[in-house]
């Protein structure tokens, strides 16, 4: 068996584990991060991460498939002894999420896979141990569509039809709303469709589960959005993702349960306010895949009042920390806050200068690392757009996700919209949710609108970063693929109509409207004068 902690071993992600001497760059920067507040004592559950070289030494054929289920049952164990359950138990099973991780943080680009190990023995014995068969089933049919779509390579559709036929039938709002009678069943379906889709069973040995989502994740790396995204930031094609391999918490436990995404700042504005989503009785995939709107982060404060709290403590704890803005996932346990991932977090140039400024006036920075920081960002460019005047009544609203204002002809799919740019036109993009596979019609578009999804959905995130207006989860809007047309509220609009984005309020508006420019004037004069500083210090 390869040495623990070697370069084809694992390192232990558990309160007073040893860091590994080339951080992340070997361990990936989610498990970096995890160990630093795993020692740090904040709430981690246990883990433990393949290095970097496993996805170099797989790409090269120096690493097999019994080499990683070898490295594998040695974490699993390691794991087991940490918290006294068992992977593949009938009483007390451990469930686990396989994440990827590379040194660099590319949200949304690769792939993870929830509730590893569930099988027909294993999700009695989850009932057994929670009491709780709802959380059983849904969280075997979440694995199974995840797993289908991530490791089998399976369409989505036939799996997503059976979720709508079951809630259908059961008359419910959506999936959130089935009882676990009703998702037993669909669990059923599913593994059914799966035997004819995949030409063969669903694997029901844990650790078979276990190998082929953690070879799938290594695969990731590879993807055509994940190769975008790395040309488009210009990081290493050659550096590999880590593997995560954690112990599972479940948002989806009930009414005191949930998933959410937070920014220790205001990730558009800059502002110094703890900004976030939070999805209900939900996992973590249901608010950073953009295919849910999350509910009103207030709900969390009125209803869990402790659990918002414990977000505001470690929000400051993470910033004292690693003296940067955040962004971090989480989830609610039955009341139990725990921490999934953290990492310095996208944010808009205006957002950047802002939080620079702000962070050296508390103490966070000094003047030479916020100048630093900024050294990535055109400062004389930094500007924020907004409608030259007020509008008639709009199409209809939608949540801001990234600030600005942008006008441009509708384009349903990444390949019109890059398109459309070629010709001199960048368009609105205009989807069902915020994917990341559409990246790089994201890229070339002025703004992007979408009738699913929340402010801190992964592609949310990227399009923060990319400097594009976004509004997210437009309950009016519908959109027809094969007539090319949409629906806001009561107008009917074709592809290449042009609509109006405001990133500011959340309307949408026909035609195209004069812009406004603004520059955030102080804290430009405030850097122009730590530069004045530096160079008459270097002068001296």
């Amino acid at each position: 068996m390869p040495e623990a902690g070697s370069a084809l071993g694992f390192h232990l992600i558990v309160p007073g584990a040893r860091l590994p001497a080339d951080g992340a760059a070997a361990v990936g920067n989610k498990a970096w991060h995890l160990m630093q507040l795993a020692r740090a004592g904040l709430p981690v559950p246990a883990a433990f991460v393949l290095p970097t070289g496993w996805c170099r030494a797989r790409h090269g054929g120096a690493a097999d498939d019994a080499a990683l289920r070898l490295v594998l049952a040695a974490g699993i164990a390691r794991l087991e002894a940490a918290t006294g359950l068992g992977f593949g138990s009938g009483r007390r099973p451990l469930l686990v999420s396989v994440r990827s991780g590379g040194a660099v943080s590319m949200p949304g680009m690769l792939e993870t896979v929830l509730d590893v190990g569930l099988t027909p023995t294993t999700v009695e014995g989850l009932m057994r141990l929670t009491g709780n068969p709802r959380l059983a089933w849904d969280s075997y049919r979440r694995l199974l569509q995840g797993y289908a779509e991530v490791v089998a390579g399976l369409p989505t559709a036939p799996f997503d039809a059976l979720v709508r036929d079951a809630v259908a039938a059961e008359q419910v709002d959506d999936e959130c709303d089935l009882d676990h009678r009703a998702l037993r069943c669909l669990t059923a379906a599913m593994l059914e469709r799966f035997a004819v889709l995949a030409g063969a069973p669903f694997p029901d040995d844990p650790m078979e589960q276990l190998a082929q989502a953690a070879a799938a994740v290594f695969r990731s790396w590879d993807a055509p959005k994940a190769a975008t995204y790395r040309r488009m930031n210009g990081v290493d094609d050659t550096a590999g993702t880590a593997v995560t391999v954690q112990v599972m918490v479940f948002g989806n436990a009930g009414g005191a349960s949930g998933a959410g995404v937070g920014f220790t700042r205001d990730p558009a504005s800059g502002a110094p306010t703890l900004y976030f989503d939070f999805c209900f009785n939900g996992q973590g995939e249901d608010v950073v895949a953009g295919r849910r709107t999350s509910t009103d982060p207030d709900r969390l404060r009125r209803a869990l009042p402790s659990v918002f709290d414990d977000l505001q403590a470690v929000a400051g704890r993470l910033e004292a920390q690693l003296h940067d803005a955040q962004d971090f996932e989480f989830t609610v346990q039955e009341g139990r806050l725990y921490l999934l991932q953290t990492r310095a977090a996208k944010r808009t140039p205006w957002a950047a200068l802002r939080m620079a400024v702000n962070m050296v006036e508390e103490g966070l920075l000094t003047p030479g690392a916020a100048l630093a920081r900024l050294d990535a960002i055109d400062v004389a460019a930094v500007v924020r757009t907004r409608f030259a005047a007020a509008q008639a009544a709009p199409l209809g609203t939608a949540t801001v996700a990234s600030p600005g204002a942008a006008s441009g002809p509708i384009a349903f799919t990444s390949a019109m919209a890059e398109r459309l740019a070629a010709d001199g036109t960048p368009a609105i993009l205009v989807r069902p949710a915020t994917e990341t596979g559409d990246i790089a019609g994201m890229a070339q578009a002025a703004g992007i609108l979408t009738a699913s999804g929340s402010r801190t959905s992964h592609a949310a995130v990227v399009a923060r970063q990319l400097g594009k207006v976004c509004l997210v989860g437009c309950g009016a809007l519908a959109i027809d693929f094969a007539l090319a047309r949409c629906r806001i509220g009561e107008v009917v609009l074709g592809e290449g109509e042009v609509i109006s984005l405001d990133g500011n309020s959340g309307a949408i508006y026909r035609g195209a409207i004069a812009v406004v420019r603004e520059r955030p004037e102080r804290e430009l004069a405030i850097v122009a004068g730590w530069r004045r500083e530096a160079e008459t210090g270097r002068a001296a």
